[in-house]
């Protein structure tokens, strides 16, 4: 019988549910969701597959990695893995996968819609419609048409987000460590852009990129201030890129023309 560690805060019997759809049966799954560190370390002693925590409040530390030397697999059921000590894992010889692309058409689809609710100004519309009034001349949407709307990193979504947002006929930047092929950035009709440059000049910037140490509060006091009074930034990346009391305080005054948030720094 093989044993299943889970972090994430799914039911054991869900897990279990989602291996016998395969014909697996034999396995047990502990619960280890609601666990302390220490009893995480000792969860782990003798287990032979991991799955991860998508709400990243369980990290699997060097720690846990020492604990758990003879698990085939760490399972992370989410793009993200800041919170596994990767480097630890694969000392104690334990190989770690991620669901790349797994959500990949999602939150493409979700970044032009919240692109779209900000500049058609939606919410008021359907707000002060609820209330009973009709401020026709106050919403002032904008069109997408014409504009440029700038990637902060683009990888697998970010290249999703550009290929639906072709047909709106937008100029598309992108702020990347790594440039593209020249025929992938044709293909995607993407100009590889300095991050300073492509904040300055964007009436749309969404954010794409992984949560590093050289990207946690990228998007800080100093970089907003580059932006346009009537840009919106989008962050459907890790809440820690952007400085959310810098953000908080540039919406406040006005000199962002507003913000869609995906995630948060803090989450429940």
């Amino acid at each position: 019988m093989d044993k299943i560690v889970s972090l994430a805060p799914l039911p054991a019997i869900i897990i279990s549910e989602l291996f016998k759809a395969y014909g697996v049966e034999s396995i047990e799954v502990i619960d280890a969701s609601g666990f302390s560190p220490d009893q995480i370390v000792e969860a782990v002693k003798g287990a032979d597959y991991i799955v991860g925590d998508y709400t990243f409040q369980r990290p699997i530390s060097a720690a846990v990695a020492r604990a758990a030397k003879g698990v085939k697999l760490i399972q992370q059921p989410s793009v993200g893995y800041q919170h596994i000590d990767v480097a630890a894992c694969r000392a104690a010889g334990i190989k770690v996968a991620n669901t790349a692309g797994a959500n990949t058409v999602a939150v493409a689809e979700h970044t032009i819609m919240a692109a779209l609710c900000l500049l058609k100004n939606i919410f008021f519309a359907a707000r002060t419609t609820a209330a009973g009034k009709w401020n026709q001349m106050d919403v002032r949407g904008l069109e997408l048409s014409g504009k440029t709307w700038g990637f902060v990193g683009f990888g697998r979504i970010g290249k999703a987000v550009a290929e639906r947002l072709i047909p709106f006929g937008v100029r598309m930047l992108y702020a990347d460590p790594l440039r593209l092929d020249p025929a992938i950035e044709h293909r995607y009709q993407v100009t590889l852009t300095p991050l300073e440059e492509l904040l300055a000049g964007a009436d749309v910037v969404s954010l794409h990129c992984p949560l590093t140490p050289q990207t946690a509060g990228l998007i800080g006091q100093s970089n907003l201030a580059l932006m346009k009074p009537t840009a919106v930034i989008i962050n459907v990346a890790r809440g820690e890129v952007i400085d959310e009391t810098a953000l908080a305080e540039a919406l406040s005054a006005g000199r962002l023309g507003g913000a869609a948030l995906d995630v948060f720094a803090a989450e429940p």
